[in-house]
């Protein structure tokens, strides 16, 4: 009798133990954390401080390169093994929607004082958001503006960068010497950026009927295809790859280009590259637009939960660790990626760093590309048969009627979707 009750009770405290275990806080929880590119070494430095505070979770940061981050993805989707959480550029992030793979959070966001929606910049945020509902928190954000040869515009006349594109054609011209092999500006035409920042600076969509077809025949586009085909028709820019170029840093520095149209990575670069004598040559200068100032591309990373995660608690609270404006700022020391929140550009680092400025006004007037799976597929597209049109075998017009049609094709199965839907 007393053995069987010894029994039982040996029987109840390892059901309880195991019941606990199951249903409660666990120590010892490891949080897989998929990276992609130089942010997991830095993420990594960052994160002694929050397995202090957090000490029923470790946190494994496991970087990928990003030339094969997609299929990764998307291989982990379809074998049923996602990591907890994971960085991801937020054009992908429609795609993953769509798989059914993203945890949403905006239940998380409701529910805390760390994660604050107004603190971001407003087209930043609504990246993250897939019919109506938020899938990502914005991590580090991303957009291209000028780098531009302050000197070399005093030189020919002009005191202050383009405001507008026809002040912006004038400087062009002005600086552009073919003959010499010296130009107004850098354009690689295998770099889609470039273009679509100029097409997002236009008021009507690059999709149409629900995302469901191409809008490149709108004047808008065309517009702004017209403005990128005569920088190379006027000599202003030449017709190379990036592939082609050699070193831009290099040639930048020498006066080859005035205008460099490019991405924050490269303030680094430039103070690297360039010698200390011509550090004070070169500036930077948010987009000038049509009209006046510019949109710009709203590009960057956001940091996402997957549905399939055990550990979907021990994830937001790494996601909030990582939102802190501090920890952003420590994030921006260390990688030179821009934070998504407004108030942690109050750093110093970034206040007193007056090449970042400029990128600091541009993010308050950035734009996102269609939240589409198939965006990124479309954006390669459009700059194929742009330069298609810089060499001179597509007129304009016809270049925009090629995007929509190719565009009607890649989307195709979108519209089968919708119209099944109805």
């Amino acid at each position: 009798m007393a053995s069987g009750r010894g029994a039982w009770l040996r029987w109840v405290s390892i059901t309880v133990a195991l019941c606990l275990a199951g249903c409660g806080p666990r120590h010892g929880d490891t949080l897989v954390f998929w990276t992609f590119g130089p942010e997991g070494e830095a993420v990594a430095s960052l994160l002694p401080d929050f397995e202090r505070t957090h000490p029923g979770i470790h946190v494994e940061v496991q970087q990928l390169p990003l030339s094969a981050a997609h299929q990764k993805l998307l291989t982990a989707i379809a074998g049923g093994t996602t990591p907890d959480m994971a960085q991801l550029g937020n054009t992908w992030l429609p795609e993953l929607v769509e798989l059914h793979a993203l945890a949403p959070l905006r239940q998380h966001v409701d529910a805390t004082q760390t994660v604050v929606a107004p603190d971001y910049f407003t087209s930043i945020w609504a990246t993250n958001i897939s019919g109506g509902q938020l899938y990502g928190i914005p991590w580090y954000v991303d957009t291209r503006l000028l780098f531009y040869r302050s000197d070399l515009l005093k030189q020919a006349g002009f005191d202050a960068p383009p405001r507008d594109w026809s002040e912006w054609r004038r400087m062009l011209a002005a600086l552009s010497h073919p003959e010499r092999k010296v130009y107004g500006i850098l354009l690689p035409t295998n770099e889609y950026e470039q273009l679509l920042s100029l097409a997002l600076q236009q008021p009507a969509p690059l999709l149409r009927d629900d995302d469901s077809r191409g809008n490149f025949e709108s004047a808008g586009f065309r517009r702004a295809l017209a403005f990128y085909v005569d920088t190379f028709r006027l000599q202003q820019a030449p017709a190379v790859t990036n592939v082609e170029v050699g070193n831009p840093w290099d040639e930048f520095g020498r006066g080859v280009y005035a205008f460099y149209f490019s991405g924050p990575w490269n303030v680094a670069e430039f103070r690297k590259r360039l010698p200390a004598s011509e550090q004070g040559d070169w500036a930077t200068a948010s987009l000038p637009g049509p009209d006046g100032p510019g949109a710009g591309l709203a590009g960057g990373a956001s940091l996402v939960v997957f549905r399939a995660s055990k550990h979907q608690r021990e994830a937001w609270a790494l996601v909030e660790y990582l939102s802190q404006p501090k920890v952003q700022q420590r994030f921006y020391q260390l990688t030179g990626d821009m934070p998504p929140r407004r108030s942690s550009w109050n750093s110093p680092l970034l206040q007193n760093d007056a090449a970042m400025h400029a990128f600091r006004d541009q993010l308050e007037r950035v734009k996102p590309t269609p939240a589409v799976p198939e965006w990124e597929r479309i954006a390669v597209m459009m700059q194929q048969v742009a330069a298609r049109a810089v060499a001179g075998e597509l007129t304009v017009d016809q270049a925009a009627a090629e995007m929509d049609r190719q565009a009607d094709i890649i989307l195709a199965k979108r519209r089968s979707l919708l119209e099944a839907r109805q």
